[in-house]
């Protein structure tokens, strides 16, 4: 295994009283049992898997039942066990602070908050809200305020807008789907172009975005969408070139199907390690991890992989 002193961009908080209010709830985030969750837990795992800092986020569903002020309440008591968690253990941890979407008014509240006062690492956003995707105008005012700040912005599939397929969790295709629709959300909606300050963190190596990249490129053209100008005989680099302003992360998607994609699509700067725990249990990301570090990739590639690009993205952990 490679002992890189890992970042871990997808490690996931389960805070206590938010899980007894999910299983009152009955809630099965992804289509399975909400799983258990521990500071020694998490500190146990990434020791195991040569992690030596795991940003912290919340999974789906977040905190927005239709209830905003119900809502803040939550967020803000959520980040602020996590932010106590990282002033007590800042190498280990970071923290991507949760929101209230789709109330902007409280997640504009909650955003500076978190980066101001807590001093987050960055924001956690679920791709989709109520139904609306991330690119949708009325989300505009924070995007603008994330832009102004330049934060890392880590983008989490949720359960889709739609009635799941009986007998299939919805973690296995739906929350590829999910990313890959706020994706293009963002792209087609001119967000991008917009507010390229942000720096957006695609989990699970952003859905199918990498396989059906072609198609992208296509309907950007159908859309006239807005694209960077490049200097390059390539008739679509403008449009590779947005794609290339995502980072993705590698959780659950570290393997010989889904790399090349990746590769072919990111930034090698633009890659992140990810766990998933503890929605994926130490078995599943120890297979993962062993199909990453036998798979052929230049060494100071799967480096900064490991540790490097979030280096650059959270100056804090830079040894």
């Amino acid at each position: 295994m490679s002992r890189a002193r890992r970042i871990d961009t997808h490690q996931h908080i389960v805070p206590p009283k938010y899980a007894d209010w999910m299983r009152a709830k009955g809630i099965r985030p992804g289509g399975v049992d909400l799983p258990s969750w521990s500071e020694q837990a998490a500190v146990e795992f990434m020791d195991d898997r040569g992690i030596g800092t795991g940003i912290l986020s919340l999974s789906t569903p977040g905190v927005y039942f239709g209830d905003a002020a119900q809502a803040r309440r939550w967020a803000r008591e959520i980040n602020e066990y996590s932010a106590d968690l990282v002033r007590r253990r800042p190498d280990r941890f970071g923290l991507f602070a949760t929101l209230t979407l789709p109330d902007v008014e409280g997640a504009l509240i909650e955003a500076e908050y978190a980066l101001d006062t807590l001093h987050a690492d960055g924001i956690v956003l679920l791709a989709n809200n109520d139904g609306r995707y991330l690119g949708d105008p009325a989300f505009e005012p924070l995007l603008q305020f994330l832009h102004q700040r330049a934060a890392v912005v880590f983008i989490h599939p949720g359960e889709l807008p739609a009635e799941p397929v009986p007998g299939i969790p919805t973690f296995t295709a739906d929350f590829l789907l999910d990313t890959t629709r706020t994706a293009l959300s963002l792209i087609l909606s001119g967000s991008m172009a917009k507010f390229p300050d942000i720096k957006f963190i695609l989990a699970h190596a952003g859905g199918f975005v990498p396989y059906i990249a072609n198609r992208i490129f296509l309907t950007m053209f159908a859309a006239n969408t807005a694209v960077p100008q490049v200097e390059s005989d390539d008739p679509i680099a403008g449009h590779k070139a947005v794609l290339k302003q995502f980072y993705y992360d590698i959780a659950l998607s570290a393997g010989p199907a889904a790399l090349p994609s990746l590769l072919e699509v990111a930034e090698p700067d633009h890659i992140t390690y990810g766990g998933d725990f503890p929605f994926a249990p130490p078995a599943a990301v120890a297979f993962i991890d062993n199909e990453f570090e036998n798979y052929p990739l230049d060494e100071s590639v799967r480096a900064n992989i490991e540790r490097g690009n979030c280096e650059t993205l959270f100056p804090r952990l830079k040894l």
